[in-house]
């Protein structure tokens, strides 16, 4: 159903240098969506100002006629935009915006209060005003005042945008949005970039997103908002699932698990969550509508307090990669890094009797271990924290082993369950060559897919298994258990595949 911008909910965000670039960027947003915000106090000049709406005004017959709806502002640094302006000078731009066949002028509550009510009533009478409110450092305290101020001011709607220090500041932006169809809001910052693409399925009249400039923290992409998230097609019973670590943006999940809903038409998208807090993350997925995520590092080991039940297996292995939310917002824990492993290493050694050595002692470690064991494999464990290294060693019946054994030791199969040389780090290497006496080397991570360890070891003459195998598997697994459908496996290899670049 349309609302008060139109059917397209998605506004792009162009942001130009002069007028040339600003026109491209149009052209470019309008293959996307048809509600384009034109950010004027990004132009270089007046004059440049000038051009573009001049443009505008012998385009105006012919964007009505295709339903484009163009959102003019000319943003103050006050209120954390370009324009360095007299409020007289940004009056008359407005002025000359609205005249441009600009539908909606956005004004922020600054410079709405100072104009005369009759410059507000002439902006007024010539285009409906979208009025504004932006602090980039903090959630004010009382949303519900801030939202009262703006509604003063008499507009046509309210934008407030807010930095979410977490996510109970974004949770209270949305739930604003909620009560009101003539709110915009827009949480800012990191941590709002998820609350971000699902603002429109909690209400929101519109999200914003760049074509090429970020204009504002936490902004996600268009393209990725229309094609990746297809923001813009959730209602309240979208399914939202997400992966929550730190960092969380190198992810892929969210290529993968969204190409899998989409092959499979289900209404559900999968958001990148970056949680510092756990506590403070998990107060939110009521409000999210979340039922169920992906857990990555660091949070692999430390979820399991929080969660309701865990699968015997996830229990025993000491980490959980896996959530899924039932009622009540009760949580139950798996682990599919186990299952990742499996299918990663049977096709390629004989895990019976085999000779294993895991270098690294964390969550995904012990899934890895937990799982050789179980296979037959005789499990060896090197990690930087020794006292970690013979626990989990120990919890597998295994034994740990310095670093400064490797040397002298062979191995059939090397796996490393360490970061150690995931994106952007990926000069990195947890061992060198000298230390690569084995068979095989797997690693578990996946971005880049050929990492420094993996590169070194094929130099070598050794043999090797990219950690995508491990990660669509895992990720099958984890799609499997949330749908209870067959995962459809091409579709979700491909995605990942065709992201990294390689065949």
């Amino acid at each position: 159903m349309p609302g008060i911008f139109g059917r397209d909910k998605i506004c792009a965000v162009v942001a130009g240098r002069n007028a040339a670039d600003a026109a491209r960027l149009l052209f470019q947003a309008l293959r996307e969506t048809r509600t384009v915000e034109l950010r004027l106090d990004w132009l270089g000049s007046r004059s440049e100002i000038r051009k573009i709406l001049r443009w505008l005004a012998g385009t105006k017959a012919k964007r009505a006629r295709n339903g484009v709806r163009l959102i003019a502002t000319c943003r103050s640094r006050v209120a954390g935009g370009k324009f360095a302006g007299s409020i007289k000078d940004q009056f008359e731009i407005l002025q000359e915006a609205g005249r441009a066949g600009c539908a909606w002028l956005d004004i922020e509550i600054e410079t709405a209060e100072k104009i005369s009510k009759r410059e507000f009533a002439a902006l007024r009478s010539q285009t409906k005003l979208l009025i504004s409110y932006h602090d980039f450092k903090k959630t004010p305290s009382s949303l519900e005042r801030v939202r009262a101020r703006l509604q003063r001011a008499g507009g046509d709607a309210i934008k407030i945008a807010a930095h979410s220090k977490n996510y109970r500041d974004a949770c209270r932006l949305l739930q604003l949005a909620r009560a009101n169809r003539r709110v915009v809001a827009i949480p800012m910052g990191e941590v709002g970039a998820a609350a971000r693409i699902l603002a429109l399925g909690s209400g929101s009249a519109l999200a914003y997103a760049p074509v090429e400039k970020a204009t504002a923290p936490g902004q996600v992409s268009l393209n990725a908002m229309k094609t990746l998230y297809r923001a813009d097609r959730m209602d309240r019973r979208t399914s939202v699932y997400g992966v929550i670590g730190n960092p969380v943006h190198h992810s892929l999940s969210p290529l993968m698990q969204n190409a899998a809903f989409q092959a499979r038409r289900i209404n559900a998208v999968f958001v990148p969550f970056l949680v510092r807090d756990l506590h403070d993350f998990l107060g939110a997925i009521a409000e999210f509508g979340v039922a169920g995520l992906s857990v990555t590092i660091p949070h692999k080991q430390a979820i399991l307090k929080y969660l309701d039940d865990c699968d015997p297996l996830a229990a025993a292995i000491g980490a959980v990669n896996t959530v899924v939310v039932r009622g009540g917002g009760k949580l139950f824990g798996y682990n599919t890094d186990y299952v990742g492993v499996l299918r990663a290493l049977e096709s390629r050694i004989s895990l019976a009797g085999s000779y294993v050595l895991i270098v690294g002692a964390g969550g995904a470690a012990r899934a890895v271990a937990f799982a050789l064991a179980r296979a037959g494999a005789a499990v060896r464990v090197c990690a930087r924290r020794p006292a970690k290294a013979k626990e989990l060693a120990q919890a597998v019946g295994g034994e740990a082993i310095a670093r400064s054994r490797l040397r002298g030791e062979f191995f059939d199969a090397i796996v490393n369950a360490t970061p150690v040389g995931m994106y952007p780090n990926a000069n990195e290497s947890p061992l060198e060559a000298s230390e690569l006496n084995c068979r095989l080397v797997f690693d578990s991570i996946y971005r880049p897919r050929r990492t420094k360890l993996l590169q070194i070891a094929e130099r070598s003459g050794i043999e090797t298994v990219s950690g995508v195998e491990m990660f669509v598997a895992q990720g099958m697994a984890q799609w499997e258990i949330w749908t209870g459908e067959r995962a459809p496996e091409g579709v979700m290899r491909r995605a990942v595949v065709d992201a990294l670049g390689e065949k």
